[in-house]
């Protein structure tokens, strides 16, 4: 099933939670010189496409790869498409697991078994 999945999540959006992770935690919330614009760039082109849930994640994992902010990359896409899943009508014990595979995904510590269930899980969407 292909959806604007994204569409609520603007740059400005995913800023303000890399701000909001990092002042929880002390860090420093700053634009990398390196990775900000390429993934600033990639996020503005393809947030507002219809895609596939899994093809969200996976921008979110490529965003998270591309190192826009100093700190808090991995958590900031995550918590992304965590809010996603969790406006899904879904028990909440699916609910829960189906979030923990796209965090997991996202943050790039997926083990294959578990981009397998989250892959079928997508596909069940669809039909």
């Amino acid at each position: 099933m292909k959806r604007v999945w994204l569409r609520d999540y603007s740059w400005e959006f995913v800023t303000a939670q890399n701000a909001m992770l990092c002042s929880a935690k002390s860090a420093l919330h700053k634009p990398t010189s390196d990775g900000h614009e390429v993934t600033r760039q990639l996020w503005e082109s393809h947030y507002l496409q219809e895609t596939t849930l899994n093809e969200a994640v996976e921008l979110c994992r490529r965003c998270h790869r591309g190192a826009a902010f100093c700190f808090y990359n991995g958590n900031t896409f995550a918590a992304i498409i965590r809010d996603v899943i969790n406006q899904l009508d879904l028990p909440a014990a699916r609910k829960l697991v189906v979030r923990s595979l796209a965090g997991h995904i996202v943050a790039g510590v997926a083990t294959a078994e578990e981009e397998r269930a989250f892959r079928e899980f997508c596909s069940g969407l669809e039909g």
